[in-house]
């Protein structure tokens, strides 16, 4: 991942009042969308302070987290043969890198990325990795940070302060990778096969510190959601494997070969009656 720095500076954020309202939104609406998605096996990967798959139904649920975030873990790497044997036993079982998931291609049903781009030091290899593991039609929900919210506006002053020594107070938001925006992350689930679906934006109200405060900006929510819905300071993202099917090009093996017709030389008998005619009116000596 981005670092072990990032890892904590998140969980850590996680406990502040703003940490908290982001998780609400996110548990919400990830009960939400889990609910309808069937299968066997469903992973998600990292932020083990939120349980993304408890009102998930498949027999087969996994929390895999990177060796700093993860407490236990199982012995045996679940492969094609194993997978359906090894079941999570409660809290982290899995210990792993995002950017190479020790599944087998095509064997889950359900992935959940809850800001795991923005902590990996290669995102492209990661979603390409989730893409791999996911089976056809197999579905696959993504959250991060918002760049273009009021959120992000105030972690880029931040940043801008500390540059310029002006401050050197905490950040709003947490030190991770650099935030992903909605419609490039729809682009780069294209080129992996992925099939972007239905999308939604939360946590409109003012970036504040303090819990009465928010609770105070908490009308933003309705309005945000009405009127700017685009510019929350966090996303939620569903996609879709997509798996064409192959065109086969030349002939059919049940189809004759058949020749083109092609013109057919015949006689001139108009020459040859003319001829005739002209040798029969010829004049005699």
């Amino acid at each position: 991942m981005a670092g072990e720095h990032a890892i904590i500076d998140l969980g850590g954020w996680l406990d502040t009042p703003a940490g908290r309202c982001m998780l609400a939104w996110e548990q919400t609406l990830l009960d939400e969308a889990v609910a309808d998605s069937f299968g066997f096996h469903a992973l998600q990967l990292g932020l083990p302070e939120m349980d993304g798959l408890r009102n998930n139904r498949m027999p087969h649920r996994w929390l895999a987290c990177e060796l700093d975030e993860a407490t236990a873990a199982v012995p045996l790497e679940p492969t094609a043969d194993n997978l359906a044997s090894v079941r999570p036993t409660g809290g982290a079982t899995l210990r792993c890198q995002p950017e190479a998931l020790p599944f087998p291609d095509e064997s889950l049903d359900l992935v959940l990325l809850p800001h795991t781009l923005e902590l990996v030091d290669d995102p492209h290899l990661a979603l390409a990795e989730a893409a791999r593991v996911l089976r056809p039609e197999g579905r696959l929900i993504v959250s991060g940070f918002n760049p273009a919210s009021l959120w992000m506006l105030r972690q880029r002053l931040g940043h801008l302060a500390r540059n310029a020594s002006v401050g050197s107070g905490p950040l709003f938001l947490p030190d991770t990778g650099e935030a992903i925006g909605y419609w490039r992350l729809r682009d780069w689930m294209r080129l992996v096969h992925l099939e972007p679906e239905r999308g939604r934006f939360g946590c409109y109200r003012m970036p504040c510190r303090s819990q009465a405060w928010l609770q105070r900006w908490r009308w933003m929510e309705g309005v945000g959601e009405r009127w700017w819905p685009v510019l929350g300071a966090v996303y939620l993202l569903q996609a879709v494997k997509r798996v064409r099917g192959m065109r086969l090009v030349g002939l059919s093996p049940r189809r004759r070969l058949r020749l083109a017709a092609g013109p057919a030389v015949a006689a001139n008998r108009h020459w040859r009656g003319a001829r005739s005619a002209h040798e029969t009116i010829a004049p005699h000596d």
